[in-house]
């Protein structure tokens, strides 16, 4: 529990601090040509960027930013790609075929790479930074609901039920579906450390969130100008990029070795 609780405290921090975004009195925008660059002080805690807006308040407007852009990937990825790997699975034959190219096709591309492209098709925008890391992010919960699911069908309580005349809707979701829950829970967990890195990636570049507005990766492409002489503007966004993504991977760390019967110990 003592291994989990530091990066349960930064996620809980980041959880805050995206909730409490909108309700906050904040000037993420409030421009202050006195306050260019300046470093951190008590009336700036992290210092102003390069034009004089409070590098704290975009902070956790940024926060908000890649935890909505997170959420929204993940869970329309999992829904699409389970439905998807499931059906592929427990169907077979032309449909499983079929399917399972598409899968290949997809995979034959690096998943950022084609996020950058249909981003650059799209335009910017939150809205179709979330379409486009979703159209890549479902692969990953379409293969492993689908190898899940092909191990599982042909189990005895699937075999039952087929033989008792359960509809084939019923078997997937009262007997296949909540067992292939826990390794799609864990990939959802180490999906939203993948989805923050690719929002902040896309921001970087130009094809994510917009500026005015806040994110983490347009706030580091703006410092990455002025490194020497305002440091500042970097390391904060970097930091809590940085820490975020590695508070999620150790807790999917710690899930999965918790959703893994195998690895406990027996008394």
């Amino acid at each position: 529990m003592r291994r989990a609780a530091v990066p349960a405290v930064i996620l809980a921090l980041w959880l805050c601090m995206a909730l409490a975004a909108p309700w906050l009195p904040l000037q993420p925008e409030h421009i202050s040509l006195p306050d260019i660059l300046a470093l951190p002080s008590g009336e700036a805690w992290l210092g102003s960027d390069d034009l004089g807006r409070p590098i704290l308040d975009r902070l956790i407007m940024g926060a908000a930013t890649s935890f909505h852009v997170a959420v929204w990937v993940v869970l329309i990825s999992a829904l699409v790609g389970s439905l998807i790997g499931t059906v592929s699975a427990y169907w077979g034959g032309i449909t499983d075929l079929v399917i399972v190219r598409v899968i290949d096709i997809f995979l034959a591309f690096p998943g950022i790479l084609l996020a950058i492209a249909l981003a650059g098709i799209m335009g910017p925008g939150i809205g179709n930074v979330v379409v486009a890391l979703s159209v890549v992010g479902w692969v990953g919960f379409a293969r492993l609901a689908r190898a899940q699911v092909l191990s599982l069908k042909h189990r005895d309580h699937v075999t039952a039920a087929v033989a008792l005349g359960c509809p084939s809707t019923r078997i997937v979701l009262r007997h296949l579906v909540p067992l292939i829950g826990a390794p799609l829970i864990v990939e959802a967990t180490f999906g939203i450390a993948a989805v923050v890195i690719a929002e902040a990636g896309l921001s970087f570049l130009g094809l994510g969130v917009q500026p005015p507005q806040a994110s983490w990766g347009n706030m580091i492409r703006d410092g990455a100008r002025y490194m020497l002489v305002a440091p500042h503007m970097v390391l904060a966004p970097g930091a809590a990029l940085m820490l975020v993504v590695l508070a999620v991977n150790l807790l999917g760390d710690r899930l999965r070795d918790r959703l893994d019967v195998r690895s406990r110990v027996r008394p």
